[in-house]
Order: structure tokens, then C-alpha cells, then sequence
């Protein structure tokens, strides 16, 4: 049951993967927002997740319900102080995107700086619902289960909202081209910030997911970043379902490469399969050519 095993720990991490990226596809995507400092808010959300059930035994879903709410008014506020003054003055698509990067390359050393003075660089980590659970005849932890299923939940939520509702068709259309989406009464700015929330909100849940069974510190912000531009890039930017996609294929990449091969090959499997992908496809597996 060795593939079975496989599979299923690819799924799961996979899971977890998309729903980062998600989260990334919407800031870079739609606002237009090249966020470096977005693996830092994953870790400062497993932060919190673990505080408050070592502290106050509180079960990490009730630290998802404050975490995503709090992290989505704190993306607005970066985005209206910060941001969004950078998008006004930006002559280009070009111009904004070197800014972007550069602004918060500046804030992922401020956020995760705060985090190595409180925390400092040990690993932490806490036992929630760290018991066996057979699926298919192979042994899962329930933990990462939870996790998978409530990133699942999460993730077909954001879709069925971005293709089923109003807003969702706007956000679209911001990622399509802002211009356009300008000139058929659509608040393009404020969309922009709204998407740049909602990508924060989604990077938190899944801060709180992935402490759930991952140990984590201060200085593990830039792997999931890296990971979330992976997986963005190669699903097509601005694609949701192209986040999905590709999320589960790195995670089923991993899963394979550590259980056949070596887990010190992660990332040049990661890295291969990324150009193997971009190669065939240059906007993505599910980007669309620019006319």
C-alpha cells in the first residue's frame, strides 16, 4: 500500500498548497500585487494558531475564525497605506511590479524580524488530533485530514465565488485587464484592495492549517512563498482553478520524490517540473496568451 500512501500524503499536502497559492493568485493576479512578504503571514498566523492552544487550549479551528478576519483587515490596511500609493504613481504594469517587489521585499524582513525578537529561531510545533486514521487501507494522521478537507472547503468556496457571483466576475475582470474592467463601471481600485485582502485572509487559514501538523519558525516564511509563486505561475496567473491544479500536482511531485527518491530532492523536482511545465505552456496550464 506503499503508493496508496503516497498519493494520499500528496493530496493532502497538495491541498495545502493550493489554498496558499490562492491566496498569492489573487494579490499578484488581481491587484497586481508581487507580494514577497506573503510566506511571512502564513508563519505569523501558525504563530498565532499555536499561542492561543498552548496558552488557552483553544482549538485551532476558533484560531482560523479569529486569524482570517483579523489578517484580512490587516491586508486592507497595507494595501491603502502602502499600496495603493505605489499603484497611483506606477507609469506601467512594469513599473508597479518592480515597486511592489521592492516595498515588500522591505516588509518580510519587518514582519519576520518581529517574529525572531518574540519567538526567536526555535522550531514549535503542537499535538492536535496527532492520531491514526486508515483511509484506503493507509494509516493518515487525522490532523493533516482535517487540514486537507477544510483547505478543500475553502478552496471550492473561493471558486464557486469567483465564477458564481458578482464580485467574483469583477475580480475576474480586473485580472483580464483593468482597463477594460474600468471602462464597463467597475470600481477597479477598490477591487484591487478587496482582492489583496482576501488573498491575506486565505494565507492566514492557511498559516493555521499548516501548524496543525507541520513544526514551523520565524524564518520559514520565504518557503511558502517560493512554493506559492511555483504553483501560481504554473497554473496561470490570476487562475484559480489553475492554483488547485497545480498545487496537488507539487504535492503529489513531493509526495513521490521523498518516498522513491530522496526529500533533499524536493526542490530541484519542484524546480523541473516548474520549466517542464512553462516550457509546454509559457502563461501556465491554464493561462491564457496575451493579445
Amino acid at each position: 500500500m506503499l503508493l496508496v500512501d503516497v498519493i494520499l500524503s500528496g493530496l493532502v499536502l497538495g491541498g495545502i498548497y493550493a489554498l496558499i497559492a490562492m491566496g498569492l493568485t489573487l494579490q499578484y493576479g488581481v491587484a497586481r500585487i508581487m507580494n514577497l512578504a506573503y510566506g511571512e503571514f502564513t508563519i505569523a498566523a501558525a504563530f498565532l494558531a499555536y499561542l492561543l492552544f498552548s496558552a488557552l487550549g483553544l482549538n485551532p479551528a476558533i484560531a482560523l475564525a479569529v486569524a482570517v478576519p483579523v489578517s484580512f483587515c490587516l491586508n486592507w490596511l497595507i494595501y491603502s497605506l502602502l499600496m495603493a500609493p505605489l499603484v497611483k504613481r506606477a507609469p506601467n504594469a512594469g513599473a508597479l511590479e518592480v515597486d511592489t517587489i521592492l516595498a515588500t521585499f522591505g516588509l518580510l524582513f519587518v514582519v519576520q524580524g518581529i517574529m525572531l525578537v518574540v519567538f526567536g529561531g526555535t522550531y514549535f510545533s503542537y499535538s492536535y488530533l496527532a492520531i491514526p486514521v486508515e483511509v484506503i487501507g493507509s494509516t493518515v494522521a487525522a490532523n493533516r485530514l482535517v487540514a486537507a478537507g477544510i483547505a478543500l472547503v475553502l478552496t471550492l468556496a473561493l471558486y464557486w465565488a469567483m465564477m458564481r457571483t458578482r464580485a467574483g466576475t469583477a475580480l475576474r475582470a480586473v485580472a483580464v485587464d483593468p482597463a477594460s474592467a474600468r471602462l464597463v463601471g467597475i470600481d477597479t481600485p477598490r477591487y484591487a484592495a478587496f482582492a489583496f485582502a482576501l488573498g491575506g485572509a486565505l494565507v492566514a487559514a492557511s498559516g493555521v492549517l499548516v501548524s496543525m501538523f507541520l513544526t514551523f519558525n520565524a524564518s520559514m516564511g520565504v518557503v511558502f512563498t517560493m512554493k506559492a509563486l511555483i504553483v501560481v505561475i504554473m497554473g496561470g496567473v490570476g487562475n484559480v482553478l489553475g492554483a488547485l491544479v497545480a498545487g496537488l500536482i507539487l504535492g503529489l511531485a513531493e509526495a513521490l520524490t521523498t518516498s522513491f527518491l530522496d526529500s533533499g530532492l524536493t526542490l530541484a523536482v519542484n524546480f523541473a517540473l516548474f520549466l517542464g511545465i512553462l516550457l509546454i505552456r509559457p502563461t501556465g496550464l491554464f493561462g491564457r496568451p496575451a493579445r
